[in-house]
């Protein structure tokens, strides 16, 4: 029922339209049986005083008939307006309307010299049928948009429905639900709208599932020399060119093990173990577990029934994405149901904020470095736990990450 709704738009058109039809419509005819009883009264006057003169040159007095009456004058008593209309010779009319109640059409023809016939119709009857024309064609334009109203109305419906369906698919496409197709048929302007997102669909199903096959054939491929590469890193001996060995390893071994768990999370397969947890511990067991420096405030003691080795996951890639996007001091605040986690940093990019995190992409040089896969994999496992993790930037500075858990 909203008023700015496409389906009231088109049915308001359709409306205007048979109404400015109807005006028009209602004013041609008006205008022609009006003109057509001004005719007809002037008809009937001159036909009076033709047969006014006849009589008169006839010598014979003529029979006063009922609608109408006839004269014998001199111009000088005629009225100003049909004197001035009267030429040597010829006959003219004039109507006759300071009385709406009862307006007149004249006639005079001259007779003689300075002896002029006239009549006089009444023309109230005919006026009276002009009113009722009008009346009977806007009563009828009134039970026409009676019915063209809700006809309109539906037909508009149809449409609006449609547009609905398709834009309902699009949002749910959108969401991430790449399997939604509208289906719609058809062969109007709708049904290339639905066509077109029924494409880009099917379009970004097939790249995002070839992306996800790539990840998760990487992280399976790189699995088993890496295993390889870590114990012969470990039997190197000790030195400085050991440690730097020791440590790429350790950063490889880490990037294969995000790649592994992305291509859980987009298989889909991860369920989450509910257990009471309480939130401030957890948050700070989350900082010390990444050696980030982190200030925990806690209103309370709040507790919340989720999966603590996922939250516990999140905390740690969204403390370590502050510490090293950001700048301290990286606070993280827990509330009832609610973690925030902020730095000091330049914030967010806005690249990032407006199309969500993406893999192997940090947004921005200044972010810093990184593979893009902290805040995928956040994002991923906040909604297996069925938590919202959303994004934003404070408006002194500074990255904010808020994780509300469910109740």
């Amino acid at each position: 029922m909203r008023p700015a709704s496409l389906r009231w738009k088109v049915a308001a058109l359709i409306v205007l339209a048979c109404c400015a039809v109807a005006a028009v419509v209602g004013v041609l005819v008006h205008r022609m049986t009006l003109e057509r009883t001004m005719r007809l009264g002037e008809g009937r006057a001159l036909e009076s005083v033709a047969d006014v003169a006849r009589e008169y040159r006839a010598g014979t007095p003529p029979e006063s008939p009922v609608m109408w009456t006839e004269w014998i004058r001199s111009p000088e008593e005629l009225p100003t307006s049909l004197r001035r209309r009267l030429a040597a010779g010829s006959a003219a009319t004039w109507y006759d309307d300071q009385k709406p109640e009862q307006p007149w059409m004249w006639a005079a023809q001259w007779v003689g010299p300075g002896t002029v016939a006239t009549s006089k119709i009444d023309m109230s009857a005919y006026l009276t049928g002009l009113r009722a024309l009008d009346r009977a064609m806007v009563e009828a334009a009134l039970t026409a948009l009676a019915v063209v109203v809700p006809v309109s109305v539906g037909l508009a419906e149809l449409a609006n429905r449609r547009l609905r369906r398709v834009a309902g698919t699009a949002r749910r496409i959108a969401g991430g639900d790449l399997d939604a197709r509208t289906r719609a048929r058809g062969r109007d302007e709708i049904a290339d709208i639905a066509a077109a997102v029924d494409s880009m669909a099917a379009s970004l199903q097939h790249r995002l599932l070839a992306e996800q096959r790539f990840t998760a054939d990487v992280a399976h491929d790189l699995r088993t020399p890496l295993m390889g590469l870590v114990a012969s890193a470990e039997l190197l001996e000790d030195g400085e060119a050991a440690d730097l060995v020791r440590d790429r390893v350790r950063v490889l071994r880490s990037l294969v093990e995000d790649l592994l768990e992305v291509s859980r999370l987009d298989a889909g397969a991860e369920v989450a173990e509910r257990v009471r947890v309480p939130l401030a511990e957890l948050a700070e067991r989350s900082a010390a577990r990444v050696g980030a420096e982190a200030r925990v405030v806690a209103a309370g003691g709040p507790v919340a029934e989720t999966d603590p080795r996922r939250l516990d996951r999140i905390l740690a890639n969204l403390i370590l994405n502050a510490h090293r996007h950001g700048r301290p001091p990286v606070e993280i605040t827990v509330a009832d149901h609610v973690i925030e986690v902020r730095d000091r940093g330049p914030g967010f990019p806005g690249e990032l904020l407006a199309e969500g995190p993406r893999r192997f992409r940090t947004g921005a040089a200044e972010r810093g470095r990184g593979h893009g896969l902290g805040l995928t994999i956040a994002l991923g496992q906040a909604e297996v736990i069925g938590a919202a993790l959303t994004l934003a930037n404070a408006p002194d500075g500074g990255a904010v990450a808020t994780l509300r858990l469910p109740r």
